[in-house]
């Protein structure tokens, strides 16, 4: 008997792993593990996700013939995957095991420690789940990190080039991109105006079913005290489920997504966004699919072009490009701290009772729905993160916790490279930081708020703006070989020695308050 080992976010019949059995006579084995949801304080929403939709995988694996143990929470005595493996391997004793490779680079050194020791042979499969494999990435980006040497610039940019070229997505037959530029992303950055969003259709809810609030049940009895509410789970669960959310999406969000992906508004936690994100990610959907609907409404005239290079370059572009970097740079990636900040993280992260107004709305509704889209991860919660100073490790252990589509080879170098600059820059040319002003531009989140963006000193200073300028006072030699930068720096000498003096105080007396903001 042969033995397929299935995670939580591998739940698709293309499974390399099933590909390896003979469904008369081998075992698939599924675990849930309460180490999955306690390594970070998982938040109830993405606790219950994984555990839905892999109860409801179990049942669509047994309807396609084959044989499953499933190891429910509270039915097995196992704290941890690799207990449960090393279990059952020894109680049945298959010839070989078969598993599809991991999402994180924490599970990998699991399997690789069960390998050495396990008593059949185990075969780590490729997942063709992706659009490049990691062999490839590593070819395409020269290697990983060599000890001594400085790491390569890798460009997204380039990247995602390569695979418009290696894919033919929105190109020509002369092998030139659609309408004649790569990147349209100087079209969609625009807010709402006073006018706000307007009406937005709102994505299809998924209404739990009796698999589902089991699965509801088990989170709140195992994980009482971990963060988030259940009180609004109605994520797609399902292949069937998500098929029906990417159809909405591309019908009714994708038109407006392009001009609108950046924008922010009070109590609208999705807007034009697909919230195809977790799907992708737990394998419900594949990225070709999803991409091809896109392209396919695009060439219906559904769309402009914008809105379609705009969510290709995503999926196509930064998804892949996310996964080829984590698994290049684990596990350094993960001490990362470039600007070696040290501030621990405030406690209003875990519960949203903070007074500025956007980083209330961007916690608040990501403990309601474990969902916040990328400019509220990158410009709200991981820009005020960054200026303010906090520990990197914290703050990537909050994102992977929190978010519904968290795994951690798509949030470590989001958060620790992307957002944080905790890297070093070793695939963006400058810190992502703003101050207050970006966010009052982009959002109505300012109007209201006790703190005022344009203020720098004094008790209604915006503390995202107080930060910021101190952020680039203290880093202006760093900051100062950026063109964008730069002329940020021109303002700060406009200030003057006394006025870059009172913010650095002000920032200080922030900081010893932080809790209290």
């Amino acid at each position: 008997m042969k033995l397929a080992l299935l995670l939580g976010d591998q739940l698709w019949l293309g499974n390399p792993a099933l590909a390896a059995l003979d469904r008369t006579q081998d075992l698939v084995l599924m675990v849930e593990a309460v180490e999955e949801s306690t390594h970070v304080w998982s938040a109830k929403p993405r606790t219950a996700l994984f555990l839905a939709a892999m109860r409801h995988f179990s049942c669509a694996l047994a309807e396609a013939g084959y044989r499953v143990r499933y190891l429910r929470l509270g039915e097995h005595a196992h704290a941890s995957l690799d207990a449960a493996w090393r279990a059952v391997i020894a109680e049945l004793r298959p010839t070989a095991v078969h598993v599809c490779e991991p999402g994180d680079w924490r599970v990998e050194q699991m399997l690789r420690a069960l390998a050495a020791g396990a008593p059949a042979p185990l075969t780590v499969h490729p997942d063709p789940h992706f659009l490049i494999s990691r062999a490839e990435f590593a070819r395409w980006a020269g290697g990983p990190i060599t000890a001594g040497k400085r790491p390569k610039k890798l460009l997204m940019e380039r990247f995602y080039r390569h695979m418009r070229l290696k894919t033919g997505h929105l190109m020509t037959a002369a092998g030139e991109p659609v309408g004649g530029v790569w990147n349209l992303d100087h079209d969609n950055r625009e807010s709402f105006g006073r006018a706000g969003p307007g009406s937005v259709p709102p994505p299809p809810r998924f209404p739990p079913d009796a698999l589902t609030h089991s699965a509801l049940e088990a989170t709140e009895r195992h994980f009482a005290r971990h963060p988030g509410s259940l009180e609004h789970f109605a994520w797609p669960v399902t292949r069937s489920q998500a098929l029906v959310a990417l159809e909405a999406f591309v019908r009714d969000r994708l038109p407006g997504f392009g001009r609108f992906q950046d924008a922010m508004w009070t109590n609208e936690p999705f807007l034009h966004h697909s919230l195809l994100s977790a799907a992708l990610n737990l394998h419900l959907l594949d990225p070709r699919e999803v991409i091809g609907a896109v392209v396919e409404a695009f060439e219906a005239g559904h769309c402009n072009l914008a809105s379609a290079e705009g969510f290709i370059r995503q999926i196509l572009g930064w998804r892949e490009f996310m996964r080829g970097v984590y698994w290049l740079d684990m596990p350094t990636l993960a001490s990362a701290n470039h600007f070696g900040h040290m501030l621990p993280m405030p406690r209003w992260y875990w519960t949203g009772e903070t007074q500025m107004n956007c980083l209330r709305q961007a916690i608040g509704q990501t403990f309601a729905h474990g969902y916040a889209h990328h400019i509220q991860r990158l410009m709200v919660t991981g820009n005020f993160a960054l200026v303010a100073g906090i520990r990197p490790q914290e703050v990537a252990a909050w994102y992977l916790a929190v978010y519904v589509d968290a795994v951690e080879w798509v949030e470590h170098p989001n958060t620790l490279g992307m957002a944080l600059y905790a890297n070093g820059g070793r695939f963006t040319s400058k810190p992502y930081a703003a101050s207050g002003a970006y966010i009052k531009r982009m959002s109505n989140y300012c109007t209201g708020c006790r703190y005022r963006p344009e203020e720098k000193t004094g008790a209604r200073a915006c503390p995202i703006t107080v930060f910021y300028w101190d952020f680039m006072a203290k880093n202006r030699v760093e900051l100062g070989t950026h063109p964008r930068s730069r002329m940020m720096l021109a303002h700060l000498d406009r200030m003057g020695t006394d006025g870059v003096q009172a913010i650095h105080a002000q920032a200080e007396v922030l900081r010893a308050r932080i809790e209290e903001i």
